[in-house]
Protein backbone atom coordinates (compact mmCIF):
# COMPACT_ATOMS: atom_id res chain seq x y z
CA UNK A 1 0.00 0.00 0.00
CA UNK A 2 1.45 3.33 -1.09
CA UNK A 3 0.97 6.44 1.01
CA UNK A 4 0.13 9.56 -0.95
CA UNK A 5 1.13 12.93 0.40
CA UNK A 6 -0.77 15.94 -0.76
CA UNK A 7 1.20 19.19 -0.74
CA UNK A 8 -0.72 22.27 0.31
CA UNK A 9 -1.37 24.78 -2.46
CA UNK A 10 0.92 27.75 -2.28
CA UNK A 11 -0.80 31.06 -2.73
CA UNK A 12 0.94 33.49 -5.10
CA UNK A 13 2.96 36.13 -3.38
CA UNK A 14 1.17 39.43 -3.22
CA UNK A 15 3.20 42.60 -2.98
CA UNK A 16 1.90 45.15 -0.54
CA UNK A 17 0.06 47.78 -2.52
CA UNK A 18 0.86 50.53 -0.07
CA UNK A 19 4.64 50.21 -0.54
CA UNK A 20 4.32 50.08 -4.34
CA UNK A 21 2.07 53.13 -4.31
CA UNK A 22 4.48 55.08 -2.14
CA UNK A 23 7.42 54.26 -4.47
CA UNK A 24 5.38 55.25 -7.51
CA UNK A 25 4.38 58.55 -5.94
CA UNK A 26 7.96 59.26 -4.89
CA UNK A 27 9.23 58.58 -8.42
CA UNK A 28 6.51 60.78 -9.87
CA UNK A 29 7.41 63.67 -7.57
CA UNK A 30 11.08 63.20 -8.37
CA UNK A 31 10.36 63.23 -12.07
CA UNK A 32 8.40 66.47 -11.80
CA UNK A 33 11.15 68.07 -9.72
CA UNK A 34 13.78 67.12 -12.30
CA UNK A 35 11.57 68.40 -15.13
CA UNK A 36 10.58 71.65 -13.39
CA UNK A 37 13.59 73.74 -14.52
CA UNK A 38 13.08 72.68 -18.14
CA UNK A 39 9.32 73.31 -17.95
CA UNK A 40 9.91 76.82 -16.59
CA UNK A 41 12.47 77.58 -19.29
CA UNK A 42 10.18 76.13 -21.96
CA UNK A 43 7.28 78.29 -20.79
CA UNK A 44 9.40 81.45 -20.56
CA UNK A 45 11.43 81.00 -23.75
CA UNK A 46 9.09 79.04 -26.03
CA UNK A 47 5.45 78.47 -25.08
CA UNK A 48 4.55 81.99 -23.92
CA UNK A 49 6.38 83.75 -26.81
CA UNK A 50 4.70 81.41 -29.32
CA UNK A 51 1.24 82.13 -27.89
CA UNK A 52 1.99 85.87 -27.90
CA UNK A 53 3.27 85.72 -31.51
CA UNK A 54 0.11 83.91 -32.67
CA UNK A 55 -2.07 86.45 -30.85
CA UNK A 56 -0.09 89.42 -32.21
CA UNK A 57 -0.20 88.05 -35.77
CA UNK A 58 -4.00 88.25 -35.66
CA UNK A 59 -3.99 91.97 -34.82
CA UNK A 60 -3.90 95.05 -37.05
CA UNK A 61 -0.77 97.22 -37.07
CA UNK A 62 -1.09 100.27 -34.86
CA UNK A 63 -1.16 103.69 -36.53
CA UNK A 64 -1.52 107.27 -35.36
CA UNK A 65 -5.24 107.16 -36.07
CA UNK A 66 -5.63 103.64 -34.68
CA UNK A 67 -3.06 103.21 -31.88
CA UNK A 68 -4.82 100.19 -30.37
CA UNK A 69 -4.74 98.15 -33.55
CA UNK A 70 -7.59 95.69 -33.20
CA UNK A 71 -8.42 92.30 -34.60
CA UNK A 72 -7.18 91.90 -38.14
CA UNK A 73 -7.69 88.21 -38.85
CA UNK A 74 -5.18 86.86 -41.38
CA UNK A 75 -4.26 90.27 -42.80
CA UNK A 76 -0.77 90.12 -41.26
CA UNK A 77 -0.08 86.74 -42.90
CA UNK A 78 -1.28 88.13 -46.22
CA UNK A 79 1.02 91.14 -45.84
CA UNK A 80 3.99 88.90 -45.06
CA UNK A 81 3.44 86.36 -47.85
CA UNK A 82 2.69 88.96 -50.54
CA UNK A 83 5.73 91.07 -49.70
CA UNK A 84 8.13 91.16 -52.65
CA UNK A 85 11.00 89.98 -50.42
CA UNK A 86 9.22 86.97 -48.84
CA UNK A 87 10.00 84.21 -51.35
CA UNK A 88 13.49 85.54 -52.05
CA UNK A 89 14.46 85.15 -48.39
CA UNK A 90 13.35 81.50 -48.33
CA UNK A 91 15.09 80.87 -51.64
CA UNK A 92 18.31 82.38 -50.24
CA UNK A 93 18.27 80.35 -47.04
CA UNK A 94 17.37 77.25 -49.06
CA UNK A 95 20.45 77.69 -51.25
CA UNK A 96 22.69 78.26 -48.21
CA UNK A 97 21.38 75.14 -46.47
CA UNK A 98 21.62 73.06 -49.66
CA UNK A 99 25.33 73.91 -49.78
CA UNK A 100 26.04 73.85 -46.05
CA UNK A 101 24.07 70.91 -44.59
CA UNK A 102 25.47 68.07 -46.76
CA UNK A 103 29.05 69.31 -46.25
CA UNK A 104 28.37 69.73 -42.54
CA UNK A 105 26.94 66.25 -42.01
CA UNK A 106 29.53 64.50 -44.20
CA UNK A 107 32.33 66.37 -42.43
CA UNK A 108 30.98 65.67 -38.95
CA UNK A 109 30.41 61.96 -39.62
CA UNK A 110 33.75 61.49 -41.36
CA UNK A 111 35.81 63.28 -38.72
CA UNK A 112 33.95 61.56 -35.85
CA UNK A 113 34.59 58.14 -37.41
CA UNK A 114 38.28 58.98 -37.91
CA UNK A 115 38.67 60.08 -34.30
CA UNK A 116 36.88 56.96 -33.03
CA UNK A 117 39.17 54.80 -35.16
CA UNK A 118 42.20 56.55 -33.60
CA UNK A 119 41.94 55.91 -29.83
CA UNK A 120 44.47 57.26 -27.41
CA UNK A 121 46.26 60.58 -27.26
CA UNK A 122 46.15 61.27 -31.00
CA UNK A 123 42.35 61.01 -31.12
CA UNK A 124 41.98 63.23 -28.05
CA UNK A 125 44.29 65.88 -29.50
CA UNK A 126 42.47 65.91 -32.85
CA UNK A 127 39.09 66.17 -31.12
CA UNK A 128 40.36 69.26 -29.32
CA UNK A 129 41.84 70.73 -32.52
CA UNK A 130 38.55 70.31 -34.38
CA UNK A 131 36.68 72.01 -31.53
CA UNK A 132 38.86 75.17 -31.51
CA UNK A 133 36.97 77.03 -34.31
CA UNK A 134 33.68 76.35 -32.54
CA UNK A 135 35.06 77.84 -29.32
CA UNK A 136 35.29 81.25 -31.01
CA UNK A 137 32.37 83.54 -30.31
CA UNK A 138 30.17 84.59 -33.21
CA UNK A 139 31.65 88.08 -33.57
CA UNK A 140 35.24 86.80 -33.40
CA UNK A 141 34.47 84.18 -36.02
CA UNK A 142 32.85 86.78 -38.24
CA UNK A 143 35.83 89.16 -37.97
CA UNK A 144 38.11 86.32 -39.02
CA UNK A 145 36.00 85.74 -42.11
CA UNK A 146 35.90 89.45 -42.97
CA UNK A 147 39.69 89.23 -43.03
CA UNK A 148 39.58 86.14 -45.25
CA UNK A 149 37.09 87.50 -47.80
CA UNK A 150 38.89 90.82 -48.27
CA UNK A 151 41.08 90.21 -51.35
CA UNK A 152 43.51 93.02 -50.47
CA UNK A 153 44.61 91.48 -47.14
CA UNK A 154 43.38 87.87 -47.29
CA UNK A 155 45.91 85.00 -47.06
CA UNK A 156 43.86 83.33 -49.81
CA UNK A 157 44.01 86.37 -52.07
CA UNK A 158 45.24 84.08 -54.86
CA UNK A 159 41.81 82.44 -54.85
CA UNK A 160 40.00 85.76 -55.14
CA UNK A 161 42.40 86.87 -57.88
CA UNK A 162 41.69 83.67 -59.78
CA UNK A 163 37.97 84.36 -59.51
CA UNK A 164 38.50 87.92 -60.69
CA UNK A 165 37.51 89.51 -57.35
CA UNK A 166 39.62 92.51 -56.30
CA UNK A 167 37.50 94.11 -53.55
CA UNK A 168 35.31 92.86 -50.72
CA UNK A 169 32.30 94.16 -52.65
CA UNK A 170 33.26 91.91 -55.56
CA UNK A 171 33.79 88.94 -53.23
CA UNK A 172 30.33 89.28 -51.69
CA UNK A 173 28.43 89.09 -54.96
CA UNK A 174 25.14 87.10 -55.00
CA UNK A 175 26.83 83.97 -56.38
CA UNK A 176 29.55 83.83 -53.71
CA UNK A 177 27.43 84.70 -50.65
CA UNK A 178 25.86 81.22 -50.14
CA UNK A 179 29.29 79.60 -50.25
CA UNK A 180 30.78 82.20 -47.88
CA UNK A 181 27.94 81.70 -45.38
CA UNK A 182 28.18 77.90 -45.73
CA UNK A 183 31.93 78.03 -45.01
CA UNK A 184 31.38 80.31 -41.99
CA UNK A 185 28.70 78.03 -40.55
CA UNK A 186 30.70 74.87 -41.24
CA UNK A 187 33.90 75.93 -39.49
CA UNK A 188 31.97 77.49 -36.63
CA UNK A 189 29.91 74.40 -35.85
CA UNK A 190 31.72 71.32 -37.15
CA UNK A 191 33.95 70.90 -34.07
CA UNK A 192 31.04 70.93 -31.62
CA UNK A 193 29.12 68.30 -33.58
CA UNK A 194 32.21 66.13 -34.03
CA UNK A 195 32.50 65.98 -30.23
CA UNK A 196 28.79 65.13 -29.86
CA UNK A 197 28.74 62.40 -32.54
CA UNK A 198 32.04 61.02 -31.24
CA UNK A 199 30.39 60.74 -27.82
CA UNK A 200 27.66 58.65 -29.43
CA UNK A 201 30.30 56.39 -31.00
CA UNK A 202 32.06 55.99 -27.65
CA UNK A 203 28.80 54.76 -26.15
CA UNK A 204 28.51 51.85 -28.58
CA UNK A 205 29.47 48.37 -27.29
CA UNK A 206 32.95 47.26 -28.33
CA UNK A 207 31.74 43.66 -28.68
CA UNK A 208 29.86 44.58 -31.85
CA UNK A 209 33.02 45.93 -33.49
CA UNK A 210 35.02 42.91 -32.39
CA UNK A 211 32.38 40.58 -33.83
CA UNK A 212 32.56 42.41 -37.14
CA UNK A 213 36.34 42.14 -37.21
CA UNK A 214 36.18 38.42 -36.42
CA UNK A 215 33.79 37.98 -39.36
CA UNK A 216 36.48 39.39 -41.65
CA UNK A 217 35.31 43.01 -41.95
CA UNK A 218 38.01 45.63 -42.34
CA UNK A 219 37.97 49.05 -40.65
CA UNK A 220 36.09 50.69 -43.54
CA UNK A 221 33.41 47.98 -43.57
CA UNK A 222 32.98 48.16 -39.80
CA UNK A 223 32.57 51.95 -40.02
CA UNK A 224 30.10 51.81 -42.92
CA UNK A 225 28.03 48.74 -42.04
CA UNK A 226 28.22 48.73 -38.23
CA UNK A 227 29.05 52.11 -36.75
CA UNK A 228 27.13 54.33 -39.17
CA UNK A 229 23.73 52.59 -38.79
CA UNK A 230 24.11 52.55 -34.99
CA UNK A 231 24.68 56.31 -34.75
CA UNK A 232 21.78 57.13 -37.04
CA UNK A 233 19.84 58.87 -34.22
CA UNK A 234 22.88 61.05 -33.46
CA UNK A 235 23.11 62.02 -37.12
CA UNK A 236 19.39 62.82 -37.09
CA UNK A 237 19.86 64.98 -34.01
CA UNK A 238 22.72 66.88 -35.67
CA UNK A 239 20.63 67.41 -38.82
CA UNK A 240 17.62 68.56 -36.79
CA UNK A 241 19.52 71.14 -34.75
CA UNK A 242 21.42 72.48 -37.76
CA UNK A 243 18.22 72.87 -39.77
CA UNK A 244 16.68 74.82 -36.90
CA UNK A 245 19.80 76.99 -36.65
CA UNK A 246 19.83 77.58 -40.41
CA UNK A 247 16.30 78.97 -40.45
CA UNK A 248 17.23 81.31 -37.57
CA UNK A 249 20.28 82.66 -39.41
CA UNK A 250 20.54 86.39 -38.78
CA UNK A 251 23.83 87.70 -37.41
CA UNK A 252 26.16 86.40 -40.14
CA UNK A 253 24.22 87.72 -43.17
CA UNK A 254 23.35 90.94 -41.31
CA UNK A 255 26.98 91.76 -40.53
CA UNK A 256 28.15 90.54 -43.93
CA UNK A 257 25.73 92.94 -45.56
CA UNK A 258 27.21 95.78 -43.50
CA UNK A 259 30.72 95.19 -44.87
CA UNK A 260 29.67 94.36 -48.43
CA UNK A 261 29.20 98.02 -49.41
CA UNK A 262 25.69 97.36 -50.68
CA UNK A 263 26.56 94.31 -52.78
CA UNK A 264 24.47 91.98 -50.64
CA UNK A 265 20.69 91.99 -50.31
CA UNK A 266 19.52 93.79 -47.15
CA UNK A 267 16.83 91.25 -46.20
CA UNK A 268 18.69 88.08 -47.14
CA UNK A 269 17.04 85.61 -44.72
CA UNK A 270 13.52 85.24 -43.29
CA UNK A 271 14.70 86.44 -39.88
CA UNK A 272 16.10 89.61 -41.46
CA UNK A 273 12.75 90.20 -43.15
CA UNK A 274 11.06 89.70 -39.77
CA UNK A 275 13.41 92.30 -38.29
CA UNK A 276 12.58 94.71 -41.14
CA UNK A 277 8.82 94.26 -40.61
CA UNK A 278 9.18 95.03 -36.91
CA UNK A 279 11.71 97.88 -36.85
CA UNK A 280 11.69 99.40 -40.35
CA UNK A 281 8.07 99.03 -41.46
CA UNK A 282 6.72 99.28 -37.90
CA UNK A 283 4.40 96.39 -38.65
CA UNK A 284 4.59 94.14 -35.59
CA UNK A 285 1.71 91.85 -36.64
CA UNK A 286 3.49 91.06 -39.93
CA UNK A 287 6.70 90.37 -37.99
CA UNK A 288 4.77 88.05 -35.67
CA UNK A 289 3.20 86.34 -38.70
CA UNK A 290 6.68 85.75 -40.15
CA UNK A 291 7.73 84.20 -36.83
CA UNK A 292 4.76 81.84 -36.86
CA UNK A 293 5.41 80.88 -40.49
CA UNK A 294 9.05 80.12 -39.66
CA UNK A 295 7.93 78.06 -36.68
CA UNK A 296 5.53 75.98 -38.80
CA UNK A 297 8.12 75.41 -41.55
CA UNK A 298 10.84 74.45 -39.05
CA UNK A 299 8.53 72.11 -37.13
CA UNK A 300 7.39 70.39 -40.34
CA UNK A 301 10.97 69.77 -41.48
CA UNK A 302 11.93 68.76 -37.93
CA UNK A 303 9.13 66.19 -37.66
CA UNK A 304 10.13 64.72 -41.02
CA UNK A 305 13.77 64.53 -39.90
CA UNK A 306 12.85 62.87 -36.61
CA UNK A 307 10.77 60.14 -38.24
CA UNK A 308 13.26 59.52 -41.05
CA UNK A 309 16.23 59.25 -38.70
CA UNK A 310 14.52 57.29 -35.90
CA UNK A 311 15.76 59.89 -33.42
CA UNK A 312 13.21 59.05 -30.72
CA UNK A 313 12.61 55.43 -31.73
CA UNK A 314 12.69 52.66 -29.16
CA UNK A 315 15.80 50.53 -28.92
CA UNK A 316 15.47 46.92 -29.90
CA UNK A 317 15.43 44.47 -27.04
CA UNK A 318 18.64 42.50 -26.69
Amino acid sequence: MTATTTLPAVAPAVRPRGRRHRLSSRETVGGWLLSAPYILLFLAAAAIPIVFAVWKSLQKPSTILRPQGGFGGLDAYKSAVTDYRFWDTFKNIGIVMAVWLPIMLIGVIGLALLIHASPGRFGSVMRFVYYIPGALSGIANFMLWVYLINPSISPISWLWTTLGETTIKDATNPFNVPFILAAMLFFQGVGTWVVIVNGGLNGLPEEVFEAGSLDGANAWQVAWHVKLPMIRPWIGYAALMNIAYGFQLFMEPYLLQQVSAGAMQTEYTPTQLTFAFAFTNRNLPAAAAMSVILLVVTLAIGVLTVFRSGLFGEKEAR
